[in-house]
């Protein structure tokens, strides 16, 4: 594994902009990180597939997925100050989104920086003072006095996507990545990573890498992709919500530096239990760290992709992120190479045989 690599790819494609719907410049990067690999297909979703060299109609396929989206927000309206009015794309927590730089993109593609304000606290009542924080009474400003200028010269109209203003970096001598959008461009990456490693590997099953647009929308791409590819058998890699700050140690399943995370089951999934079981036990053979997790709540582009077709079997790697959806994540090298070398000894035992019994 080329370490120096898999760092500035994750960095390179943590860094570009692309809320839901806007994934323009991450699929263009991902072509990019690409080359080489095998061909690329896409659709007017922005579904971007890479399918390798070496398929063979009559293999069985394995749908490599992971999501290009990040959550941001959207112009919904300029005020006649020159403030802009916005909504959020994605889940945010209200509390996590003011006084934090953004880029908002206009008319010509240029990324305008602005910042999100709120009212000042020397003229707010008491009551302001109290009241719960409401995405409505936050703004964008972006420097303007008047709504004409936002429009003529700075060039942003409504509808225009915003994305968190964070440049990604990497901290070798502790091993963590600071930056924005680890959900789930460091999934991109380490399906990027994946498909080098098998790059002239003989295997028994066909190999699709998936990246797939608006998972923070509803996993609206992946539903239209899983019908595209139509796997036999499918790996969804995902920027999880790390826990280990957040719940007593004994509760905690999703920590960095432990290695990937294997959910059991969520809002939208129940693991295929026998695909589950088959990759936690080629785990420990290999020696390879992984964490279990049981979630009540959330979902990953594994809910639609499973209901796909016929149904797929599905698991997903979770590679742990503190902090998720908002501006600032916190990963590890450690885990992303983990969740690679799992995923790569997967693909290299696996056999119709095996697909066929789960």
């Amino acid at each position: 594994m080329d370490t120096q690599d898999l760092v500035g790819s994750i960095i390179r494609i943590s860094n570009a902009n692309g809320i839901s719907g806007f994934e323009d410049d991450v699929v263009s990067l991902i072509r990019e990180e690409g080359a080489g690999l095998g061909s690329f297909t896409e659709d007017s979703l922005r579904n971007l597939s890479l399918k390798r060299r070496q398929h063979h109609p009559e293999k069985l396929t394995v749908q490599l997925n992971a999501h290009t989206d990040e959550v941001g927000f959207m112009v919904k309206a300029i005020r006649p100050d020159g403030m802009l009015e916005f909504i959020t794309i994605g889940g945010w927590i209200p509390s996590n989104v003011p006084a934090h730089m953004v880029r908002i993109r206009n008319r010509e593609g240029i990324y305008i920086p602005a910042i999100v304000a709120s009212k000042p606290p020397h003229f707010m009542s008491e009551a302001e003072r109290n009241a719960p924080l409401e995405i409505s009474n936050l703004v964008m400003d972006v420097g303007a006095s008047s709504a004409d200028e936002v429009r003529n010269d700075y060039g942003i109209e409504i509808g225009a996507p915003v994305v968190p203003d964070v440049q990604c970096t990497y901290d070798a001598q502790h091993d963590t990545f600071i930056g924005k959008a680890f959900d789930c461009r460091i999934g991109c990456a380490g399906v990027l990573e994946t498909l080098k490693q098998i790059k002239d590997v003989p295997l028994s099953v066909n190999v699709v890498g998936d990246f797939s647009s608006q998972e923070e929308v509803g996993t609206r791409g992946s539903t239209v992709s899983a019908n595209t590819i139509k796997a036999d058998l499918a790996i969804v890699f995902e920027g999880c919500p790390a826990d280990d700050t957040v719940v007593p140690a004994y509760q905690a399943q999703t920590c960095l530096k432990k290695g990937p995370m294997l959910r059991h089951i969520d809002a939208r999934m129940i693991t295929n239990p026998r695909f589950q079981r088959y990759a936690l036990d080629l785990a420990g053979k290999a020696g390879i760290p992984v964490q279990q997790a049981v979630r009540a709540a959330g979902a990953t582009n594994g809910a639609p992709i499973h209901l796909s077709n016929a149904g797929v079997p599905t698991i997903v790697v979770g590679i742990p992120v503190r902090y998720a959806h908002t501006h600032y994540g916190i990963s590890t090298l450690f885990d992303v190479q983990m969740a690679v070398k799992l995923v790569k000894e997967i693909l290299t035992q696996i056999d119709e045989q095996v697909i066929r019994s789960f």
